[in-house]
């Protein structure tokens, strides 16, 4: 059987420490690659079409969270719960979401102080899955950018600060949710647990559920909530990564969230060379087309950097 293979990978960055094996630069060397646009958005809009165009994450999560009928018809914003570290220039993201280890006790324990602040405002807060909050706001509503968490973990939040005429009440959105977060209880209890405070909320992905979804691949593995959505809302067979197996005749096989450069390379990128065809798309915007009718380029070096 022909098999093709999809992989969305993190920036080549993330395997610059590891040794490429000979098969493997060889291939490199020898296929097609083009440098394209960089980004999260860019990347995954190469393989899944949404009309309208855009990647609202939190509208594709809050279908996976609550369903298609509390979803559609409304704009989205996901309100996670994070945690700030205060330091010399200012404070640092260190997590956000599912990375505190949060918990339903967390949401009945913090929602009712903090949603009265977003009813002023003209908005509902809920969270239907313990590490993904949500804010329901009037359509219409315009939003500044906002950074993803992936953007922004490890960074001064200074630094992704949302910009624009519209930022200013976000800010003071934030400073007030803050301010009520540091003077709560629960806070004082998980951090007697040894869990972090969960001393902010991070706003990012906003917007509605697209009309359509659609992909040339048939079959999507990840472990991305909002992929999942999509490939729900786009009638598309989708399983988590670990359910992959090597007998599916065209996947897509979404390692973004893999930290591990070694398992990448040896797990992945190698055994993928097996394939009729391979597409390796980084995040930074490598892409990478395998053939096997591309060995005979002999005249072609190996690949030894990705950065290359």
């Amino acid at each position: 059987m022909a098999r093709r293979l999809t992989l969305l990978l993190p920036a080549t960055a993330r395997l610059a420490q590891v040794s490429l094996p000979p098969a493997l630069a060889a291939a490199l060397g020898r296929a097609d690659r083009q440098r394209l646009e960089p980004g999260e958005q860019a990347q995954l809009a190469r393989h899944f079409d949404l009309l309208p165009r855009g990647w609202p994450a939190a509208a594709l999560t809050r279908l996976l969270d609550a369903g298609e009928a509390t979803t559609r018809g409304h704009l989205w914003l996901r309100a996670d719960p994070a945690h700030l570290r205060a330091d010399i220039n200012g404070a640092r993201l260190l997590g956000v979401g599912a990375q505190l280890g949060l918990d339903s006790s967390d949401a009945q324990a913090l929602l009712p102080v903090l949603q009265p602040v977003f009813e002023e405002a003209g908005y509902v807060l809920d969270a239907p899955h313990p590490a993904r909050w949500y804010l329901r706001l009037p359509r219409g509503t315009t939003l500044p950018a906002f950074s993803s968490p992936d953007d922004a973990l490890g960074d001064d939040v200074f630094e992704h600060a949302a910009q624009g005429s519209e930022a200013r009440r976000w800010r003071a959105l934030e400073s007030e949710v803050q301010i009520l977060l540091h003077q709560h209880p629960h806070n004082a209890a998980r951090v007697a647990a040894g869990r972090p405070a969960i001393n902010a909320l991070w706003f990012w992905g906003g917007g509605e559920l697209p009309d359509t979804v659609s992909s040339r691949v048939p079959m999507i593995y990840s472990d991305d909530p909002a992929v999942l959505g999509a490939a729900r809302l786009g009638k598309l067979q989708s399983m988590h990564v670990q359910a992959y197996r090597q007998d599916v005749e065209h996947a897509l096989v979404d390692l973004r969230a893999q930290r591990d450069a070694r398992v990448l390379v040896h797990d992945w990128l190698l055994p993928a060379l097996a394939c009729e065809r391979a597409i390796f798309d980084f995040a930074d915007g490598l892409y990478v087309d395998l053939r096997p009718g591309q060995r005979w380029r002999w005249w072609r070096r190996p690949l030894a950097d990705l950065s290359a």
